[in-house]
């Protein structure tokens, strides 16, 4: 097993570190291609042609770009992801200050999400072809139609100017005690979990059913074990894996994919910050924060395999 556990990791890695660098010659080669010029954004259409050529040289946009995406690499690889073009700040800094908001948002979500799609999953599949299978279709099919921006608004609408219950903005710095965090983080976790309950839930639903139907839970069957035993003791430990891969696709939604919640409910998350970064051609804090999404990502597909091989029997035993 340690072995196992060795190599997939190894394997892992080794794979991760090629998808980065595959991806950050994507990324330099998008953000390079933006529209507009860096320098001219920061100094104001009123600049000379003196000073936009002097900020350039500042800024080392002038060089071939070989030289600039070396420069950058190099330094992404030492820990100095560079400087802000648009306010000076470190890009560190900048990140440092809003991650901790995204990865209390993305842990309050998936504390609340993860187990409910699980269950409802399970049960759908016990009861495939039920009334209850039926219902939770049609429950999940309409969470997945339904735009985000469509959820945040009517949330809006509902909660905060009808009821009056719950603040329209998510201001996290006036949260003073364990009511204020739940109120500010009601709207934006009930917008992002119908979408992620909704995915996970199907996925959930599917790969327990393709288990149900293998060969060794019938042989069960048989030999009369009850049916929550089957699913608990012999087809969701095999259906792990997908479940596991599944909920980790889901969950690298939360750093990069939540812009429109951020956004409407004024969130000072990862997401927003790179909004801001792209609309001021701040390439730096644009680069910085894509590699994060596809580190991420890349983590959480590397657990969600390690999940798989520890909680399935067979992949254990080989």
């Amino acid at each position: 097993m340690r072995n196992t556990l060795f190599g997939l990791v190894a394997g892992r890695l080794g794979a991760s570190l090629l998808t980065l660098f595959l991806v950050s010659l994507v990324i330099f080669a998008i953000t390079s291609l933006l529209p507009g010029d860096t320098a001219q954004q920061i100094l104001g259409q009123f600049a000379t042609p003196e000073q936009v050529a002097a900020l350039r040289a500042q800024l080392g946009l002038n060089q071939p770009a070989i030289v600039r995406y070396w420069h950058w690499l190099s330094g992404f690889v030492t820990g100095d992801l560079g400087q802000s073009a648009s306010n000076g700040m470190a890009v560190a800094q900048l990140i440092n200050d809003r991650l901790p908001n995204s990865l209390i948002l993305a842990g309050i979500t998936t504390l609340v999400s993860v187990p409910i799609a699980i269950t409802m999953g399970v049960v759908a599949a016990m009861r495939r072809g039920g009334l209850i299978d039926r219902l939770l279709n049609l429950v999940t099919l309409s969470m997945v139609a339904v735009p985000e921006f469509l959820v945040a608004t009517l949330a809006v609408l509902i909660f905060a100017v009808k009821l009056n219950w719950l603040p329209a903005l998510s201001y996290v710095s006036t949260i003073e005690s364990l009511g204020d965090a739940m109120k500010i983080y009601a709207m934006p976790v009930l917008t992002l979990c119908c979408v992620l309950i909704a995915q996970m839930a199907r996925m959930t639903r599917a790969a327990l059913i393709d288990q149900l139907d293998s060969p060794y839970v019938e042989m069960a069957q048989l030999k009369g074990v009850p049916p929550i035993r089957r699913v608990m003791r012999h087809a969701l430990p095999n259906a792990v894996g997908p479940i596991a891969n599944a909920v980790a696709l889901s969950l690298s939604y939360l750093l990069g994919g939540v812009i429109i919640v951020e956004t409407i409910f004024n969130y000072p998350g990862i997401a927003s910050l790179m909004v801001d970064a792209v609309s001021n051609r701040d390439l730096s804090l644009v680069q910085a924060c894509a590699m994060l999404f596809c580190g991420t990502y890349l983590v959480l597909v590397m657990l969600a395999d390690i999940c798989a091989i520890l909680s399935n029997p067979r992949l254990r035993n080989r």
